[in-house]
């Protein structure tokens, strides 16, 4: 299916991104079609482009986050590079900036700037902390915010906090920023009024501390810090099993109590004990709980335990390392991987997990830096002779 038929076609975005959050916001616009045109300084381009070297020779980070874009250098400290984003911003439905604080206003491309110059355009801010408040001009990072969110305190077990592997707070922040604009792009078109998005790192991964806020505030005291147990259900966990395999799984009400007790423990009678008769009983006796499920999962091999819980409707798992879950049979089954194009290769990338019926994903490469600059400039109407003298500037 070509670009034109895709939900987005015909949205223009320019970006002045860079790291995760924004760029994983416009990626997924452009997964649905929309043009992407991503400003990177000249040269170097976005600092995400050198975190690491380990997919042919380009950031794992950078080839996730920026597929299906267009690159345009530009050196927006010049007047002559500033006019070019002005002339973009002129045809553009949607601006998204996640630069350090204050940044846009001193190159005058704050919200209220913008409105007054370009009433039909999206401006879409996001920061650490947010642009107002005590902490508006504090750097941030996905590791701080973790921090700041309460969330390290929860990860890790008792003896050692940790953060979460990935980059979740940019992540949180990145769907955010999506789904705002995508609400702000529909009611423009269904009320004429637009409507500026911000969203910061610190408030979308907030957002997703409800469960641990509401146990706190109101139980007196935060869920402890158990590794792969659950602080609020039990028995719910990884057990290790006779060939050092770890399987883990979960037990959500009373009916899967009772078959997990008369079908896998072999002790029917435990349904019948106070200890633990409640979702908050069980929890309360943990360990005496845990210590039985472990001894049963001590003598059989993980295939075998999986294979009885799978038998009698327990949801369960083995615990897969990175290189297991790219091997996962639903992915291969399900067709969830494609190629795609990165200067000098082709990696394996996941399609976007929402599936449109009908509307394949769009999956064009990954561009190196500035790789579209003279096609841009020159769709904007800039000569030859005004790409050579701005190039021998160092303005593009």
């Amino acid at each position: 299916m070509t670009v034109h038929q895709l939900p987005l076609t015909g949205i223009t975005v320019v970006s002045l991104e860079q790291a995760v959050a924004a760029p994983y916001a416009t990626r997924q616009l452009a997964d649905l079609g929309a043009r992407v045109i991503k400003v990177e300084r000249p040269g170097e381009g976005d600092f995400a482009r050198r975190y690491d070297t380990t997919v042919h020779g380009h950031s794992s980070y950078f080839v996730w986050l920026n597929r299906s874009k267009e690159s345009l250098t530009l050196d927006l400290k010049d007047p002559r590079g500033m006019e070019i984003l002005h002339r973009l911003l002129d045809g553009a439905d949607v601006f998204v900036q996640n630069l350090a604080p204050g940044a846009t206003d001193r190159l005058g491309l704050g919200v209220d700037a913008l409105a007054d110059r370009y009433p039909r355009l999206i401006p879409c801010t996001i920061s650490g902390y947010g642009t107002s408040g005590p902490w508006a001009d504090r750097k941030s990072y996905d590791l701080l915010v973790q921090c700041q969110t309460g969330l390290v305190s929860l990860t890790g077990t008792a003896d050692e906090t940790a953060r979460v592997g990935i980059s979740v707070a940019d992540i949180a922040a990145g769907m955010y920023a999506y789904t705002g604009v995508l609400t702000a792009l529909y009611t423009r078109a269904t009320t004429g009024r637009t409507h500026p998005v911000e969203v910061s790192l610190f408030e979308a991964l907030a957002e997703w501390m409800g469960q641990p806020a509401n146990y706190t505030r109101y139980g007196g005291s935060q869920p402890a810090r158990l590794g792969t147990h659950h602080a609020t259900i039990a028995p719910y966990g990884a057990f290790t099993t006779a060939d050092g395999k770890q399987v883990l799984f979960s037990i959500q009400n009373e009916r899967e109590w009772a078959v997990l007790c008369a079908d896998f423990l072999g002790r029917p009678a435990l349904t019948d004990d106070p200890r633990f008769a409640t979702g908050s009983d069980r929890v309360a006796h943990r360990d005496e709980i845990n210590a039985i499920v472990a001894e049963r999962c001590a003598r059989s091999d993980a295939e075998e335990i999986l294979k009885d819980l799978e038998d009698i409707g327990i949801a369960c798992a083995g615990v897969n390392d990175v290189a297991a879950f790219l091997d996962h049979p639903v992915l291969a089954a399900r067709e969830r991987w494609r190629e795609v194009a990165v200067p000098g290769a082709t990696v394996q990338a996941l399609l976007p997990p929402a599936d449109l019926a009908g509307i394949p994903a769009r999956m064009d490469p990954v561009p190196a830096v500035g790789e579209h600059t003279d096609a841009i400039l020159t769709g904007l109407g800039l000569s030859p002779d005004e790409l050579r003298a701005l190039r021998a500037d160092a303005v593009i």
